[in-house]
């Protein structure tokens, strides 16, 4: 079969589903290209809703991944606003959930991403809370943001992660006022350890942010639906006209549960079990993104990425083993994030429990360093904070898993290229 006889389907217009798209004909692919995307808006990047796009300093029109005309310019059939509802793998076909109609696929991709994990918890219905995930839900946060600055009204936000973080320091750059909960000691405990985390809570309460750490939200308390209040576990009840509920992200595997397809167990992430080429158990299904859990050579386990660069690189790499190249998918983990005056690049993967050391270059105090995280001597992972152009050397170091001297890792004379073998 050659390609003009093709149908590729692309299920997920986020940027996985885009970049996979684009990749299909920048690869020479002429058949079909169908992208189906739940939203309205055209497929769109993500980190700029809790970064530039929030805070104002970015354009709606910048988060767009092509410009509107581009699709239609490459050929690519793009549904917005639709949902497929259910995959049949005997008969090769999608079903769309608004009028049932059934497109047939011979290879496709389900990019479906992630969604916010809700709050299970008394007055989650009232109008002032919030989640942060789409570019509907950014537009909104923006004017409750505008709104509790000018009147000087608080918000309570439930989790200290990446975005939790984000919308605090955005929010006080309105004048709001914060207090942010969460179970952990430090905020990023998952990630960075508590080592790194003190860091953040240092930066967060010198812009006047509030942490009440040790505790859960167990109750927004309201009246005629707006909030008053939120109410934590150990008796304590904070002011509140907003909340925003940061608590992670669960990925969107109900399409591929339905379908038969081999999930990945909750201890590594949950998503879509994939092989090193993004196949799933189906091998002319395959997944990307947010919602993929694939097998990373580097570290030994299968890892689901929830960041960008994911979805950047994981959307091309799956187009390109759809149209039958053979390259393994072992990208190195890489995010970025931006608050107040700091900004930092994480590359690897070391959560709490595997390393048995961190080792800092340059001033913590100052927030100009990279911190690494080692297991062994080897290299698990490496944060760079207000300093810049050393993702490279980070990452081939990690790729290397070669043993480092501690020491020489930690001494900015010796530059970090030098110590690649």
């Amino acid at each position: 079969m050659v390609d003009a006889d093709q149908t590729f389907v692309i299920v997920g217009g986020g940027l996985a589903g885009a970049k996979a798209a684009e990749t299909l004909r920048a690869e020479g692919f002429t058949g079909r290209v169908i992208l189906i995307c739940d939203e309205r808006d055209h497929p769109y990047e993500r980190p700029p809703l809790s970064k530039g796009y929030l805070l104002g300093k970015e354009e709606r029109d910048t988060v767009f991944v092509h410009e509107p005309a581009w699709y239609a310019r490459n050929d690519i059939e793009l549904h917005l606003g639709q949902t497929v509802d259910a995959v049949d793998r005997a008969a090769k076909t999608v079903r769309f959930g608004d009028d049932g109609t059934l497109v047939r696929y011979d290879k496709l991709l389900l990019v479906t991403g992630a969604e916010p994990r809700r709050l299970d918890i008394p007055g989650t219905d009232l109008a002032g809370v919030h989640h942060l995930r789409r570019l509907a839900h950014a537009e909104r946060l923006k004017h409750v943001l505008t709104a509790l600055g000018r009147d000087n009204g608080h918000l309570v936000i439930a989790g200290a992660g990446w975005i939790g973080l984000e919308v605090a320091a955005a929010a006080r750059e309105y004048g709001a006022e914060v207090t942010v909960v969460e179970p952990s000691q430090t905020p990023l405990h998952g990630v960075l350890g508590p080592e790194l985390g003190e860091l953040f809570t240092e930066l967060h309460r010198e812009h006047g942010v509030r942490f009440h750490f040790g505790a859960r939200l167990t109750e927004i308390v309201g009246h005629d639906g707006m909030v008053l209040a939120a109410r934590t576990d150990d008796g304590e009840e904070h002011p509140a006209h907003d909340v925003l509920a940061a608590i992670g992200a669960a990925p969107r595997t109900a399409l591929a549960e339905a379908a038969g397809l081999e999930l990945a167990d909750r201890a590594h992430g949950g998503g879509i079990a994939v092989d090193d080429r993004l196949r799933t158990s189906d091998p002319d299904i395959y997944a990307a993104g947010d919602v993929a859990a694939f097998p990373h050579p580097l570290f030994g386990t299968r890892l689901r990425v929830e960041h960008w660069a994911n979805a950047l690189n994981g959307g091309p790499a799956a187009a390109r083993a759809m149209l039958g190249r053979d390259a393994v998918y072992d990208r190195v983990p890489y995010f970025f994030s931006d608050q107040y005056d700091v900004g930092l690049e994480y590359s690897g993967w070391a959560p709490p429990g595997s390393y048995d050391q961190v080792v800092v270059r340059g001033d913590a105090g100052k927030r100009e360093f990279i911190a690494f995280w080692l297991s062994g001597g080897r290299l698990l992972a490496g944060m760079n904070v207000n300093v810049w152009d050393v993702t490279e050397p980070v990452q081939r170091l990690i790729r290397s898993g070669a043993p480092v001297d501690a020491e020489a890792l930690a001494d900015p004379r010796v530059p970090l290229a030098d110590l690649v073998p």
